[in-house]
């Protein structure tokens, strides 16, 4: 072979470890190190030159571990190879694999270049002519004995082989044909023998000493082969005894002695055996066990290699791991409960009533459903981690859900088993994971599911959340029932709007308003600042925020219905303050070395710095500095300006503009709306991108006014749109608005606009009208109220028949706020203006409450 081979002098080298490429033999090696990676860019990939495709192939010193080293240490003899195929891929990152084929042995002698792979000038070592191997064959008695020797013994391994496979009558047909020179190599290659063993073939240049080397490995072959036959006969005469004298079917005789005699199949055959005892103690439901039990007879029966067989396998494990029967014990101490709530969480009282009430419920009865409970409010005010804490309260396990998005419905029923990669939905993955049947499931934002060709995740949904239905949910991968009773679910919504009506109606709906401001700074004192300390790595010593900061922080600086931005702004001040606390350490550690300097003793820096500095500890944990008070001057000097300043006095200072209150997913805010008119043909323009809600409610309440305006006082400007258009804006144009309570609102801002009075700066409104000059009532009137708060409006309109949803407002709001209750639009006008229009019925003002 080697004898139409010649070899370059320089060869770039791949570098093996644990792997010996003989002469004559063939090998599939991965590309993994760096070096190897950049031989095969650089030099096979770039050209495609015929002397591109040979590189010398090198055992790497089994002593040097770690392939990106930069020191290399080669073997010194080599085989040269012809690379035969480059196969693998450049995505996500390159990964290659060589099959090569043995040519002829060299020698490194000298190494040119070692990045960015190695290059050394090579000596080949087999010799060039066929002929010439031939007259040493003949010319040497010892050497021709093992040559005849070796065939002999080549021929018997082969012919002990299964003759019936290609590979081995391909193998046979070679060994007959190949000279006598390459017998050891490729027989070496194709014996089982150790990484030394072909080291030593590799390393014997003379042809003498190869044979010799060869020849045991051979024959050590051919006793290990004896050894198996015999032990597979034996094995046969024994399953034969036992049947009594018959012959068996040879396929179940020949499956019983491979099992026996395979450890793989033994150990397989052992997971089985366990898994079927998981099975029968899982305590699963009748028809799950059923299921599975079918499962385990079709697994036995099918082959490991069966793309089938890990997916029944992985459905049987899924299945042992369920909690059918494991539940934890429920902490049914209201007291405790009540306490930890607290602790938790401060406010919140209609929650932590319905919490409450469940557990004492549970307490009297073991067997009460979960109930399926649904928080609504906005970002910001704890719903996600009073899931959480009420997990913690009853002891149970607690997992969490995000829907966010989720526009698949397999994601919560699953996929079916169809296909290989199938797997279970989000419910069942998620028992698995707390190991236990009733758990706290936080389906976060439920309001967030979308729709899609994938189906409607929402009407999935609906078996899940329905309390007499999740006793028996199916899920499309377990296709068995499950029981869901146990578990008691909470949803989280920032919008009720969004959520399908079926699946609402499913659900038990607490609503969950923004916080006022002195409720604010309670969670900012008790939560808030011990909670930013801990993650600052601060101390009480070293940092103090006065009530009278948070107070600013909260009026200034935020105005949302929850505490997630206050939390920010109270980490951007401990961040300030960590760089001010730091700064102090580095400068006092700084001079107490520059003291100990000065002092010429460098035994004392050497062997007491650290006593010296521990001596300090004190000194520099609570410099004289310390601790830093923030008051207002730092707020604003950290903060920045205040972004929130009250602009109602500033807005409401001349006609036409009023202020409404309104609901939004995110809490209740304010709302200001601005009227003018121009002369023009009458038409009536709205701007501030609205709704078709509130379209109507404007030209209702102009057609309510114009046929009023004697009633109100301003008969004098006979028809209000003769020769006039009106414009009618809502600022924040950027934002869509729409809904059922503006029409006072706009009621107003028309009678401040016509009349020329000013709206009372301290009063807000919120309510819908009708044709005839009632007023209905609306919703969302806690959250409207404490936007008011929020904005420092202290007088707040609202419709009579809402009287009843004032009990909901905290006491410490409604005992600073004066409510005026209206029944009809000539009361509203009444109420809004301070000796402004007059109606000529005597409108009674309603105290405060």
């Amino acid at each position: 072979m080697s004898s139409s081979i010649s070899i370059p002098r320089r060869l770039p080298l791949l570098m093996v470890a644990d792997s010996v490429l003989l002469p004559g033999s063939s090998m599939r090696i991965p590309v993994t190190s760096s070096r190897n990676m950049n031989m095969v860019k650089t030099h096979l990939l770039s050209r495609n030159t015929l002397s591109s495709t040979i590189i010398g192939v090198v055992p790497k010193e089994p002593v040097i571990e770690d392939e990106e080293r930069d020191d290399i240490s080669l073997h010194s003899i080599g085989t040269a190879a012809v690379v035969v195929q480059v196969t693998g891929t450049n995505w996500p990152k390159p990964a290659y694999t060589l099959l090569i084929t043995g040519l002829c042995r060299f020698k490194v002698e000298d190494l040119l270049q070692e990045t960015p792979y190695p290059l050394a000038k090579v000596t080949q070592l087999d010799k060039l002519s066929g002929e010439d191997v031939d007259d040493d064959i003949k010319s040497n008695k010892e050497l021709g004995s093992l040559v005849e020797n070796f065939r002999e013994q080549a021929a018997k391994l082969v012919d002990m082989l299964d003759i019936s496979i290609p590979v081995v009558a391909k193998l046979k047909k070679m060994l007959e044909n190949l000279p006598s020179q390459h017998l050891p190599d490729v027989c070496s290659a194709i014996v089982k023998a150790s990484y030394t063993e072909k080291i030593q073939v590799l390393d014997a240049i003379d042809l003498t000493e190869r044979f010799k080397k060869a020849l045991p490995l051979v024959m050590r072959q051919i006793e290990g082969l004896k050894l198996l036959q015999k032990a597979r006969k034996d094995k046969l005469e024994i399953v034969t005894r036992k049947e009594g004298g018959r012959m068996p079917g040879m396929r179940r005789v020949f499956r019983k002695i491979n099992t026996e005699l395979d450890d793989d199949d033994d150990a397989d055959t052992d997971d089985i055996t366990d898994l079927e005892q998981k099975i029968k103690g899982a305590g699963m439901a009748e028809q799950a066990l059923k299921v599975c039990t079918k499962e385990v007879k079709r697994l036995k029966k099918m082959q490991p290699h069966m793309p089938e067989h890990s997916v029944i396998r992985n459905y049987l494990e899924l299945m042992v791991d369920l909690p059918w029967s494991r539940s934890s014990k429920d902490t049914l101490d209201i007291v405790q409960a009540r306490k930890d709530l607290d602790e938790d969480h401060f406010g919140l009282e209609k929650l932590k009533k319905r919490v409450l009430e469940y557990l004492a419920v549970r307490q009297l009865k073991n067997t009460l459903k979960g109930p399926i409970l649904c928080f609504v409010g906005p970002p910001g005010v704890g719903k996600t981690s009073v899931g959480r804490s009420i997990a913690r309260t009853l002891g149970r396990e607690f997992h969490r859900i995000s829907l966010g998005g989720v526009c698949d419905q397999s994601d919560i029923r699953g996929h079916r088993r169809t296909y290989i990669g199938s797997m279970p939905g989000r419910i069942i993955n998620g028992l698995k994971i707390v190991g236990t049947n009733n758990p706290v499931f936080l389906l976060d934002e439920v309001d967030k599911l979308n729709t899609s060709l994938h189906g409607d995740p929402s009407s999935a949904l609906l078996e899940v959340l329905d309390p007499e239905q999740n006793n028996t949910f199916t899920d499309h991968y377990l296709n068995v029932p499950f029981d869901l009773s146990q578990v008691l679910f909470i949803a989280t919504a920032n919008n009720m709007a969004s959520i399908p009506a079926p699946l609402l109606d499913r659900m038990e709906i607490i609503q969950i308003p923004g916080y006022t401001q002195e409720e604010k700074v309670r969670i900012a004192e008790q939560f808030l600042v011990p909670k930013q300390f801990k993650e600052h790595g601060l101390l009480g010593e070293q940092l103090q925020i006065p009530t009278d900061s948070i107070k600013i922080i909260v009026s200034r600086y935020t105005r949302e219905a929850g505490v997630r931005n206050l939390d920010r702004r109270l980490a951007a001040i401990c961040r300030a303050v960590a760089v001010k606390v730091a700064e102090v350490d580095s400068n006092a550690k700084q001079e107490k070395l520059e003291k100990v300097e000065n002092s010429d003793k460098k035994e004392i820096v050497n062997d007491n710095l650290s006593d010296s500095v521990s001596q300090d500890a004190s000194a520099l944990a609570h410099p004289p500095e310390m601790p830093i008070v923030v008051d207002e001057v730092a707020v604003e000097d950290i903060l920045g300006p205040p972004q929130f300043e009250s602009e109602v006095s500033q807005r409401l200072s001349q006609p036409g503009v009023a202020v409404g209150l309104a609901w939004t997913p995110m809490g209740g805010e304010i709302m200001f709306v601005e009227a003018t008119r121009m002369e023009g043909e009458g038409k009536l323009t709205l701007t501030g991108q609205l709704g078709e809600v509130m379209k109507e409610s404007a030209s209702l309440a102009m057609n309510w006014l114009r046929s009023h305006a004697k009633q109100i006082g301003l008969e004098e400007q006979g028809d209000l749109l003769q020769h006039t258009d009106v414009h009618i804006h809502f600022p924040a144009g950027a934002v869509g608005k729409d809904g059922p309570s503006a029409g006072v609102t706009i009621v107003t801002v028309l009678v401040s606009m016509f009349s020329g009075h000013c709206v009372r700066s301290d009063t807000a409104m919120t309510g819908e009208v009708t044709l005839r000059g009632l007023v209905l009532p609306v919703g969302g009137i806690k959250e409207k109220v404490l936007a008011a708060h929020r904005a420092g409006i202290y007088r707040v309109i609202l419709p009579k028949r809402n009287e009843k949803d004032l009990h909901e407002i905290p006491p410490n709001v409604r005992n600073e706020m004066a409510f005026v209750l209206v029944s009809r639009l000539e009361e509203v006008i009444g109420a809004a203006f301070d000796g402004g229009p007059t109606v000529q019925t005597d409108i009674p003002f309603p105290s405060k409450l």
